[in-house]
């Protein structure tokens, strides 16, 4: 702080505050400036305050405190004007500075900052004993939030060191349960160490014995085809008795004849025990029937078409669900939105479903429906009819592809037709092996 003026002769205008001001001291100063601020005029504010002349008091105080206390030691009109609206405030606490006496009770803070507004003699002592006041608080404040502190911190150390001790008991009992435990896992460990030695010797024990049976049935085939040579030679041997039986038998010699009686009586009982050795079983292929040819009453699908009949002529679908195992594949919304488009999808496919039974209990062909999933708003609940085999393609798949995986999954040469006039659907079962007939053919012959 500098040296300041005015004031009337006796007053402190000369005394000099050779240290800076006590923060707390300051604070008051600039709530005073700040109280006072408002009742003065804009002209009476000095140039620099005035920006701040609408400012509430709290907010003055908080944007322009450097500000005020700047203009406060440097304007004495400034000063005297703030001092006159203090003394209209606080007339009391001005008269007893006025008089040299402050009030005993009153606060050495605002003490201090109403002398260094007001500058009575002494006002400077005042001040130095209200920073010396406040620091001693400060100190005392300080020393006691010290105190506190380290009470606070003993405490918590006390209670730290019970939770360690606590702890470190609950870990002890914790390894203590974890080593028993660990004992425990080695002997059972050992135990299964054990079992699986136990079980690699069985196995090997095993193996051994598969592998002595194994030679023993190796040994066993070679004694088979050692005696089935030795039967095949004696076999020889009495064909060729035979033979020379036949030649004495038309020389007229009887004794020859009953020899070789008797060694064919021997030749064909040694044929049935080596038939009932081997264990062979009775033939049923004949020779004949391992060539590939056409047996009469069989036809084709290709022989079908062959015929002299129209492809819309009902009567094909009749002759081609005539061959044996034959499987009808039927688009199902195809033939529906065919025959009948303007019905609902649901009356649609069991009018359908209803009709195909039929046409399966009449030819007793196997029948699958198909209808396209992508169509369905929501799972369909529905019982299939007898005889007919009902499928829905998955999401993401349609029914011409579903289609095509039947006939696919068909073996070559089983009588596969499919109805739909779908031309690609068509074209792709045509090329896999089955017969396409026209949606109206088959609503025809349902008809």
């Amino acid at each position: 702080m500098v040296e300041t003026a005015g004031g009337g002769p006796g007053d402190g205008a000369a005394e000099v505050l050779d240290r800076p001001l006590p923060d707390g001291v300051r604070k008051k100063v600039v709530q005073i400036v700040s109280d006072g601020f408002g009742g003065l005029t804009l002209t009476e504010l000095p140039a620099q305050l005035r920006q701040y002349a609408r400012f509430a008091p709290n907010r003055r105080a908080k944007f322009a405190g450097n500000a005020m206390a700047a203009a406060l030691e440097t304007d004495p009109l400034f000063r005297q004007r703030i001092g006159e609206k203090f003394r209209e405030a606080q007339p009391e606490l001005a008269g007893a500075l006025d008089s040299g006496s402050p009030p005993p009770a009153a606060d050495p803070l605002d003490v201090a900052a109403a002398a260094y507004v007001l500058r009575p003699a002494g006002w400077v002592k005042l001040v130095t004993a209200a920073g010396e006041e406040a620091q001693r608080a400060d100190a005392e404040r300080a020393d006691e939030e010290s105190r506190a502190e380290l009470e606070r911190l003993r405490e918590e150390l006390a209670r730290a060191r019970e939770q360690t001790r606590a702890e470190t008991e609950r870990l002890r009992t914790e390894l203590d349960a974890a080593r028993k435990e660990a004992e425990s896992l080695h002997r059972k460990l050992r135990a299964a160490l054990s079992d699986v030695k136990r079980g690699e010797a069985a196995l090997r024990k095993a193996q051994g014995e598969i592998e002595a049976v194994r030679a023993d049935g190796h040994a066993q085939v070679s004694a088979a085809e050692s005696e089935t040579r030795r039967l095949k030679a004696r076999l020889g041997e009495a064909e060729a008795a035979l033979e020379a039986t036949r030649k004495a038998a038309r020389e007229g010699r009887s004794v020859e004849d009953m020899r070789v009686r008797l060694l064919l009586d021997t030749v064909l009982d040694a044929a049935q025990g080596l038939r009932r050795e081997l264990a062979l079983p009775p033939v049923s292929v004949r020779p004949a029937e391992t060539v590939d040819a056409v047996e009469p009453g069989r036809m084709s699908p290709k022989d079908i078409a062959a015929r002299a009949l129209s492809e819309h002529d009902p009567a094909i679908l009749d002759q081609l669900l005539a061959l044996p195992q034959a499987h009808l594949v039927v688009d199902g919304y195809n033939v529906t939105k065919t025959g009948y488009p303007q019905m609902p999808l649901e009356k649609q496919r069991l009018r359908l479903l209803g009709q195909l039974s039929q046409l399966a209990a009449q030819t007793g062909a196997e029948v699958t429906c198909v209808f396209d999933g992508a169509e369905l708003a929501a799972p369909v609940l529905l019982a299939p009819p007898r005889g007919v085999r009902v499928l829905f393609s998955k999401p993401g798949v349609t029914a011409d592809e579903l289609i095509r995986q039947l006939v696919r999954a068909e073996p070559p040469g089983r009588p596969v037709i499919v109805a739909s006039t779908d031309r690609e659907v068509a074209d792709g079962v045509a090329r896999a092996g089955a017969r396409p007939v026209a949606s109206a053919v088959l609503l025809k012959r349902l008809s």
